[in-house]
């Protein structure tokens, strides 16, 4: 019997099923694997001759492109597969690419290797959290599916506290092949999961599934596409400017001690952790998913301010500001499911796992703007620019969305 209509399971036992399980490892493997680069970027470079400075931060944003270029095509590809073959096929053709991606990044040799394996990476990474939330999304009832998504995002970002630890006990090598070998384990639980009931009841209909582009020919469609797309940026700034480049960040906040980057982003995702746990709570309690966002987009806001502009910060300083701005930035879990609610069944997979992909996406977009920036502005005034412009196309998306508590999700575009 489906979850969502066995009455007889307790509401814990429902949420912590099988599937939502597995869904919510797939994601650990994901964020082990996103913020792995970040973490090992200095030792990796250094051992391919990049010298560390101002090379360093341009061979790394072009790496960290590479690899969000391939999420960005990669969340198209395995969307649309989705919705048309199914969430588990997603879920676990996109593990298997990873695996061997992640396993192949500890063999490197040059920058052109380097750049094409992060690429092959993140194309095999973009079908995890679409796939996951929307499985978990249709499997639960819908006054249970904030707390599973929100179970989904929480572990997955565990993830990244686990890419710092290894990061930190091994090699750059070793760390990608403990990566890539966590991949191959999750591959072995498949069996036993089950598909989504919702999607399999349409499976088969005469209707279009998957139609990327469709999301682009009715203004409808597309402007909620585009909101949800947008109500993710700040999250990416914090994430993709502040906390991986905050060592580059020191001299001019004038931090009293050397900052150690993996402990850096242990802290901002175990705040992270905190926050899509607490924001998917929130959005249950609070029966509202918009308000939510709100409140976390201004924490972060205040958090970028407060990093910006403060001076004199020690090491441990540095570290549990970025710990609160994990915390703020911790809307990931209702964003994502923001942005699988607002669409139908058919199109669901599709717009759940390009949205969350063409934010990490426009990571091109906000480190090549940062990159361009700093030169003429200096560090701070890059960061200000790029950073208004990301909290003022977030806060008037928000500002057009609807709320989607409670929604029923069995239908169709």
């Amino acid at each position: 019997m489906p979850i969502e209509n066995d009455k007889k399971l307790p509401a814990w036992k429902k949420v912590l099923n099988l599937t939502v399980v597995v869904a919510a490892l797939g994601y650990f493997v994901d964020m082990f694997d996103l913020l792995l680069f970040p973490i090992v970027r200095q030792p990796s470079l250094a051992a391919l001759g990049i010298p560390p400075g101002g090379a360093q931060i341009v061979t790394g944003s072009f790496l960290l492109n590479s690899q969000m270029v391939g999420m960005l095509l990669g969340g198209i590809l395995w969307g649309v597969m989705g919705d048309r073959k199914g969430r588990l096929s997603t879920l676990f053709g996109s593990i298997a690419l990873y695996s061997v991606a992640n396993l192949a990044n500890a063999f490197v040799t040059g920058i052109p290797s380097y750049a094409f394996w992060r690429f092959a990476a993140g194309l095999g990474l973009a079908g995890q959290l679409g796939s996951a939330v929307t499985l978990v999304a249709e499997i639960l009832p819908k006054e249970l599916r904030g707390y599973g998504t929100a179970l989904v995002a929480a572990v997955g970002v565990f993830g990244t506290v686990a890419a710092a630890i290894v990061g930190r006990l091994l090699t750059w090598q070793h760390a990608y092949l403990v990566g890539g070998g966590l991949g191959i384990v999750l591959l072995f639980l498949r069996a036993g999961i089950r598909e989504s009931s919702i999607f399999k009841k349409v499976e088969h209909e005469k209707i279009s599934h998957g139609g990327f582009l469709s999301l682009f020919t009715a203004w409808h469609r597309f402007g909620r596409y585009l909101r949800c797309i947008l109500i993710g940026l700040p999250m990416w700034f914090v994430v993709s400017i502040l906390i991986i480049f905050a060592p580059e960040f020191s001299p001019s906040l004038r931090v009293s001690g050397k900052l150690d980057p993996a402990l850096a982003v242990a802290c901002c995702y175990s705040g992270i952790s905190v926050g899509s746990l607490f924001s998917g709570f929130l959005s249950q309690a609070w029966g509202t998913r918009t308000k939510v966002i709100g409140l976390f987009m201004g924490a972060s806001f205040i958090g970028t301010s407060v990093f910006l502009l403060g001076r004199g910060f020690s090491p441990l300083g540095i570290y549990i500001l970025a710990s609160c701005l994990g915390l703020a930035a911790g809307y990931w879990a209702v964003f994502v499911t923001v942005a699988a609610e607002q669409f139908g069944t058919n199109l669901r997979a599709t717009v759940a796992t390009t949205v969350p992909n063409f934010v990490r996406g426009a990571v091109v977009l906000i480190t090549s703007s940062f990159v361009a920036l700093k030169e003429p502005m200096g560090l701070l005034g890059a960061a200000w620019i790029v950073g208004i412009a990301c909290f003022l196309l977030a806060a008037g998306s928000l500002a057009g969305l609807e709320d989607t508590h409670g929604r029923d999700l069995d239908f169709v575009e």
